[in-house]
């Protein structure tokens, strides 16, 4: 990033996160485009003052449409960029009489082409962003997605503002994750893409992220870095305050590749890499279902765990099975379950068929009040610091009934679990088995949303919910002394 700001005071990243009114340029009622979902999710959003912009049109959606930035009445804090590289400057030269704040260009055909007049038209571009005042996002991104003020620029989107910042060069995952993680109950203060990087990067995101009061939770997806030394130095200062979940994409020959031409970026030695998030203890994960996983543990999955003990509970014995490799293949332990909790469990769980190891399989346990009874017990003994009911043999998952799901079985679950997570204060966690045809995942959406909306922790597979926990055990426990 370039750091010459004679010209006029640099706008803050306050300032750009808290946008008021946009311009959406090239925005246009006969093509379906990424201006085309802007204009429409802005709108779904609530979002207060949108201004389509294009030459050709009158209007566009139900709104007025504009011929310039510089034609729209009244102040314009933001302009979102879907027209070709080569309009780009005479457009800046419009924002800057505008007077904007920010530009993001999901534009493409910048330094990502690998052709130098690309990069060179590049570098135009931040110089008169620095002449005009306004800072530039992108190009080649997806841009913002701020609850809080209700801009979002892709339909269905989590409203609802929360304590996690995404940054993301990837434009695809900064609307993904929001909108897979949404019905798990993961909730945003701010999310970026920020594509090439051409004035707002991953450095001064990081530091801002790292001491914004509204975000408690950083997540970041990364290709490559431009200023290494500068950035190890801000996420060890960022991961010793907050936790900060790092997936890096291009680890292998194919995906470094893909990185430069996807958005320009040099990347360092992937141990290099995994060396640095080691030493930083910034919890690295491999792909964006992994980091909603992790995310859900660090919200939901509290108070967190300093011991790896995991008791596991559920009906099957095949999915016990499963659940006990799992646990064991992601770095936690199954402890035996003393003889004292063994006859306590085994004095109102029927023995017939049940196992009463760890993990512990009984058909009781497809009813709540078994549930809550053996989790109490689990709960309260020191060889134990966690606790997952799995459901990979549970009806729910299987028979899609309709009956399962419905009141008889999720609101005493959902309060037996809760109860039990109470008394005993240790996680509780809950495993869903995979839906088996559509009536069953039906059930399924109707499960996770109660326990969800319950503020438990949900998980899509036994497999998942034990590696999230035993990276969250493996931050926490280099995090937890730091702030003690």
């Amino acid at each position: 990033m370039i750091n010459d700001m004679s010209e006029r005071p640099i706008v803050t990243l306050d300032e750009v996160f808290n946008p008021q009114s946009v311009a959406i340029v090239g925005a246009s009622p006969e093509a379906l485009s990424f201006a085309t979902f802007a204009v429409i999710s802005l709108k779904e959003a609530g979002f207060p003052a949108i201004y389509p912009v294009n030459p050709n049109h009158r209007e566009a959606y139900g709104l007025p449409c504009f011929p310039s930035v510089s034609a729209i009445p009244g102040p314009v804090d933001h302009v979102v960029v879907c027209i070709p590289a080569e309009k780009s400057l005479d457009l800046l030269d419009d924002c800057a009489a505008k007077h904007v704040k920010s530009v993001h260009f999901f534009s493409a055909g910048f330094s990502e082409s690998g052709e130098k007049a690309r990069a060179d038209l590049e570098m135009q571009m931040l110089g008169k962003a620095r002449a005009g005042g306004f800072r530039i996002i992108g190009p080649n991104c997806t841009g913002l997605f701020v609850p809080r003020a209700r801009f979002a620029l892709a339909t269905r989107m989590p409203m609802a503002p929360g304590g996690i910042a995404f940054m993301s060069q990837s434009g695809g995952h900064s609307q993904d994750l929001p909108l897979h993680a949404g019905p798990r109950g993961l909730t945003f203060s701010k999310v970026i893409s920020y594509g090439n990087a051409l004035d707002i990067d991953e450095c001064e995101l990081l530091e801002y992220f790292a001491a914004d009061p509204e975000t408690k939770i950083i997540a970041i997806y990364i290709e490559g870095v431009r200023e290494g030394y500068r950035f190890r130095s801000i996420l060890e200062k960022a991961a010793a305050n907050k936790p900060v979940v790092i997936y890096k994409g291009g680890i292998t020959e194919a995906g470094l590749r893909t990185t430069m031409s996807h958005t320009a970026s040099m990347t360092s030695s992937v141990r290099v890499f995994e060396a640095l998030c080691r030493q930083a203890n910034a919890i690295q994960v491999t792909d964006v279902q992994e980091m909603i996983d992790v995310l859900v543990a660090l919200c939901f999955a509290t108070p967190y765990p300093r011991g790896r003990n995991m008791a596991v509970l559920g009906v099957g014995g095949g999915p016990s099975v499963e659940a006990g490799d799992h646990m064991e293949a992601a770095g936690l332990q199954l402890p035996r379950f003393s003889e004292a909790v063994g006859q306590e469990l085994k004095g109102f769980l029927p023995g017939d068929g049940a196992i009463f190891t760890n993990p512990l399989d009984a058909t009781s346990l497809v009813f709540p009040e078994a549930i809550y009874r053996t989790v109490k017990v689990l709960g309260k003994s020191p060889d134990i610091d966690m606790i997952m009911y799995h459901m990979g043999f549970h009806p729910v998952t299987r028979w899609g009934t309709g009956l399962i799901s419905s009141d008889m079985f999720l609101r005493p679950a959902v309060d037996a679990l809760n109860r039990a997570h109470e008394e005993s204060k240790k996680p509780v966690m809950l495993a869903l088995g995979p839906a088996s045809d559509m009536l069953a995942m039906e059930e399924f959406l109707k499960v996770q949303s109660a326990f969800v909306g319950a503020g438990l922790p949900v998980f899509r597979s036994i497999e998942k919910a034990a590696l999230a926990m035993a990276r969250t055990v493996a931050w926490y426990n280099k995090f937890s002394p730091l702030h003690r």
